[in-house]
């Protein structure tokens, strides 16, 4: 616990600095529709492999990293390492919203080569760092699950922390919508997908917000084993031994 309290204390510092960053990230419709063919682009599974879409804003896509250096493939490395077979698509857009991601979800699933086994939600830090109504995140963020919901669409959803220096009711309000729809959908859920990333400096790039490669490698290496269960509890897990 105190280690969430340490963590949540650096997020009210830390996080602030990225207000102004938020508006020159902001994904436009055009620029959520190419990233969204990009994601579709990607190549397709083999037939041994299961597909995981991991579907979030920027620290999903890889903020100013190389290609390989994003969540996906270290999630993808993760979970082979396991001796899962998985393809992880990247499906993050640097600067969306739960607004964003609800508008270009059924675009990104209905370019991908098939089905995925298992999607990866990663939502709402934009929309928190802009100061939007909670309750329309939560409004956005239902709409996107309930979407994957009714498409059989396994869920991981991964959350954040709302900055200590707002107020204690937007802070009550936001992180309560995270847990509340990963109960209402059964969703594995990871509480803050930055824990032990966004303390320590050497993890993160010169923004001091963001993750470098090396702090993208310890949040897949965090998230890989909810979503090898979630794979396994869905019957979607592979052994590849």
């Amino acid at each position: 616990m105190a280690e969430v309290k340490s963590t949540a204390a650096y997020v009210g510092a830390a996080l602030a600095l990225q207000c102004a960053a938020c508006s020159q990230q902001a994904a436009t419709p055009a620029r959520s529709e190419a990233r969204a063919e990009q994601a579709a682009a990607q190549p397709a599974p083999r037939a041994d492999q299961k597909l995981v879409l991991a579907f979030g804003d920027s620290l999903y896509a890889g903020y100013r990293l190389r290609a390989d250096e994003g969540f996906a493939p270290a999630l993808e490395r993760e979970l082979a390492a396991a001796g899962i077979k998985a393809k992880v698509v990247n499906g993050g857009v640097s600067g969306d919203t739960t607004a964003g991601g609800r508008a270009r979800l059924a675009f990104t699933l209905d370019g991908l080569e098939r089905k995925p086994d298992l999607a990866i939600v990663g939502l709402g830090a934009n929309d928190m760092l802009r100061g939007l109504d909670p309750a329309q995140t939560r409004a956005n963020l239902d709409a996107i699950l309930a979407e994957l919901d009714r498409r059989q669409i396994p869920i991981v959803l991964t959350g954040m922390l709302a900055p200590r220096n707002y107020d204690q009711p937007y802070i009550r309000a936001f992180e309560a919508i995270y847990p509340d729809l990963a109960k209402r959908y059964g969703a594995p859920l990871d509480p803050f997908i930055l824990e032990g990333v966004i303390t320590d400096p050497r993890l993160l790039l010169a923004d001091r917000v963001h993750p470098n490669a090396a702090g993208v490698q310890v949040m897949a290496r965090r998230v890989a084993p909810i979503v090898a269960r979630r794979l396994g509890e869905s019957g979607g897990a592979t052994d590849a031994r």
